[in-house]
């Protein structure tokens, strides 16, 4: 039984192995990194397919409508409609944009995606690159978003998207601060920015319950600071502000069509994978069994299966929440999130030091605890709102 679950999970591994054995050994590291990138740029591709057709089904379901269903059975072959219309309809370029710039911005959006995917480990011994300082060279990339977003909309000479771009990046950066300070307490006590390193401290279980970070009273808090971030620079629903439609129609994409437009929309989805897929690695034990019975199913099925559970989570959001204000959005990132994110810091450090589980458990709890409940506070007087109060005709 062990042999057979030993060989499905490593079936990649070795064929990746098997494969590399007819390459001469001058090209074999060139064709090992070939037959790496290719899985990446096949498989989240097709994911994003997927997951568009998936998620207007379901909104169709939450909003009482059918959703797509006219395209093959069930409206399943819809993404290939929708690629096909992409690739065919005309690239409308306005007289007086840069048309180097409205060309390139888009590729800068989906190639340092594309490269963030190389540091996540996806099941055991499938990381395609294995960095000391992964994390760093994932939050690197991840910030070239910004500067792709800016050249979409100053290069397209349009007032509304050079609006819709500069609160683009307002709202990105406002965010990514306690994105990044959400996972310094993972950082602090694992004491590596591997990683692969960081999923291997979560390996094991204390009884039946899993050693996953998200387990403890300031990796759950770190957790639900990286999902509101995470779902902030991925410019998901309620944090859409980019491109209100009521407000600046499109966005910072308004001048793009076709192919281009495409590209944005790939853009977005494949950075909700990549950051979905931290998520994992930081938080809920990477690729690891959440029982110890469990342990047989394949590593890489386990990363999947919880990346699936976290798109139904951010699809479920989008369906749920109405978009907020910009006020509302800055004050969440400032005025809430990074206090929180900071005090979840001390509190991973309170962790560290006291050695007595049953009172680091208590002092990190309360700590936190009471900082969301002054924190939540300030933050509903700030805005001048009370207890709601009902008021009915006589």
């Amino acid at each position: 039984m062990n042999r057979i679950a030993d060989f499905t999970d490593q079936i990649f591994v070795n064929a990746k192995a098997w494969l590399l054995g007819f390459v001469p050994i001058e090209w074999q590291e060139l064709a090992s990194i070939s037959l790496s990138i290719l899985p990446i740029t096949l498989v989240f591709p097709l994911l994003f397919a997927i997951t568009t057709v998936l998620e207007r089904k379901a909104l169709g379901r939450i909003q009482n409508r059918l959703g797509p269903n006219r395209v093959g059975p069930f409206g399943l072959l819809q993404p290939i409609a929708d690629g096909l219309k992409s690739l065919t309809k005309e690239d409308v370029v306005p007289i007086a944009a840069d048309r180097f710039l409205h060309f390139l911005a888009p590729i800068l959006l989906v190639v340092p995606v594309l490269l963030a995917f190389s540091v996540i480990p996806y099941g055991r011994n499938m990381l395609p690159l294995d960095l000391e300082m992964g994390l760093l060279f994932f939050f690197a990339l991840g910030a070239s978003s910004e500067l792709a977003v800016f050249l979409a909309g100053w290069s397209s000479r349009n007032k509304y998207a050079l609006l819709g771009a500069m609160r683009a990046i307002a709202q990105m950066i406002s965010y990514e601060i306690p994105l990044i300070l959400s996972v310094a307490p993972v950082v602090m006590l694992t004491g590596t920015l591997s990683t692969r390193a960081i999923v291997e401290a979560q390996a094991g279980y204390s009884g039946w319950i899993p050693n996953w970070h998200v387990l403890t009273p300031w990796g759950l808090v770190a957790f639900v600071l990286f999902l509101i971030a995470a779902t902030a620079e991925s410019n998901r629903s309620p944090f859409d502000l980019p491109e209100g439609e009521s407000e600046i129609i499109a966005g910072y994409y308004i001048e793009y069509s076709g192919f281009k437009f495409a590209l944005f929309f790939l853009g977005e989805y494949l950075g909700l994978f990549a950051v979905s897929g931290l998520a994992i690695t930081l938080f809920l034990g990477g690729w690891h069994a959440p029982l110890p019975f469990l342990s047989f199913v394949p590593s890489y099925l386990w990363f999947f299966l919880k990346l699936f559970v976290l798109i139904a989570f951010f699809i479920w959001v989008r369906g749920t929440l109405p978009r907020l204000r910009m006020d509302q959005l800055m004050n969440l990132a400032w005025k809430f999130m990074l206090p929180m994110a900071l005090l979840n810091i001390l509190a991973a450090s309170l962790w560290h030091f006291i050695g007595s589980q049953f009172w680091r458990w208590l002092l990190t709890a309360l700590l936190l605890l009471l900082a969301y409940v002054l924190l939540g506070r300030g933050l509903t007087r700030a805005a001048g709102r009370g207890v709601r109060q009902y008021k009915f005709a006589t």
